[in-house]
């Protein structure tokens, strides 16, 4: 892990699954952007795992991008496993022995993105919102919300430039660590990806 990640400096996050067999920590300082998604893709991933409180009241998945760099998991690492909804899309990463989702990649080691799920979160939703900003400002496909949802226009255009920002701040720190691959860009849990029939089923969920 990069040399500046914080240790006992009040500037990380705890990270945890529902049963705490996984743990780890997330350093907030460069925090890209806080966004709810309401894309049928995180929806089906909420519905794989089976996890209740994912989702919010119009399918909505709570999400904190930030550099993988930033992120590391300090506990249960054997019980971190990957799945993705087709043979080229995001990995989703998540606790096997709880189902807690724990982040979304690209398939690239190279790019300095991670979606933490704020369901992982070990922390009180104002302490969440103190230190990303309120659930809410930012939301992005609200077309495919189950139910209706205010679009943010300008929130959308803060939050992408935050992580486009974010992602060139990252490259020109040189963050290339990452929890989720190994030093030669192999993702280290082969992803289970999942079948058209299998996907098909999970988006017509209600």
């Amino acid at each position: 892990m990069t040399s500046d990640f914080m240790e006992g400096t009040g500037m990380t996050m705890q990270l945890r699954c529902s049963c705490g067999a996984v743990k780890g920590e997330m350093d907030t300082r460069r925090a890209y952007t806080r966004a709810t998604c309401y894309c049928k893709d995180c929806r089906a991933y909420a519905r794989f795992l089976g996890k209740p409180g994912v989702l919010d009241a119009s399918g909505g998945t709570d999400v904190v991008a930030t550099s993988p760099a930033r992120v590391r998991f300090t506990e249960g690492f054997e019980n971190i496993a990957c799945m993705s909804l087709s043979p080229k899309g995001l990995l989703r990463w998540y606790a096997s022995c709880c189902r807690t989702p724990l982040g979304n990649t690209s398939r690239d080691a190279k790019m300095p993105y991670v979606g933490l799920v704020t369901a992982c979160f070990d922390a009180a939703p104002e302490a969440v919102s103190q230190a990303f900003g309120p659930a809410g400002r930012v939301v992005i496909n609200t077309k495919s919300a189950t139910a209706p949802v205010n679009a943010t226009p300008l929130g959308f255009i803060t939050g992408g430039l935050g992580i486009l920002g974010g992602m060139i701040g990252a490259r020109l720190r040189g963050d290339r660590d990452t929890p989720f691959f190994d030093a030669s860009g192999r993702p280290l849990r082969e992803p289970e990806v999942i079948s058209r029939e299998q996907r098909a089923a999970l988006e017509q969920e209600q």
